[in-house]
């Protein structure tokens, strides 16, 4: 692969778990990136809850969150579902990341989403719905390849580590595609 020598990826779990398989799946992803390709993994769970009267000042924490956005070229969400939707620590961040109005932090941002469920569709209702609130912030997911990785505990070992072998594929596949797609978006 051609380009940029530090193609730097933000990478976003929703959950604030200490055990959490989303963010697991992004610390497998640090393993399977194209050449080039550096992830850093941020976590959102420690930004203060948004609200619109810390706007004008935000936190420290809130400034820094806006700074590694804009800074990468893409971002890859990792989302588990809570009540058919995303969870508040990604709503959060989400919203911190667009405001205040005028300095949207994600907008154009090209995206990638996977998830991490013990049920049987992996995560593909949050994934919708993280589609929907994307149409606002102005984010750029890709619409394939997806990967919902679905009766979790049998994917990853005792530890953490994604152990099967076809979803680390599918992982490695969409982590490629999510640098293509970005290069095509912002050249």
């Amino acid at each position: 692969m051609t380009g940029d020598l530090d193609f730097r990826i933000l990478g976003i779990s929703g959950s604030g778990r200490k055990g959490s398989y989303n963010t697991a799946l992004l610390r497998a992803a640090e393993d399977l990136l194209p050449k080039g390709a550096t992830l850093e993994l941020y976590d959102v769970a420690k930004l203060p809850l948004y609200n619109q009267d810390l706007e004008a000042e935000p936190p420290t924490v809130v400034s820094e969150f806006k700074t590694r956005i804009e800074e990468s070229r893409a971002i890859l969400f990792a989302t588990p579902e809570h009540n058919y939707s995303v969870s508040a620590v990604m709503k959060n961040a989400l919203e911190w990341g667009n405001r205040p109005e005028g300095h949207n932090s994600w907008d154009g941002k090209p995206a990638a989403i996977i998830s991490a469920s013990s049920g049987p569709r992996g995560g593909a209702r949050a994934q919708l719905h993280l589609r929907q609130i994307f149409v606002d912030v102005n984010v750029y997911p890709m619409n394939e390849p997806q990967l919902f990785v679905s009766n979790e505990g049998t994917k990853f070992d005792g530890d953490l580590r994604l152990t099967d072998s076809r979803t680390r594929e599918s992982l490695r596949e969409l982590l490629l595609a999510l640098v293509q797609w970005a290069r095509r978006l912002n050249p």
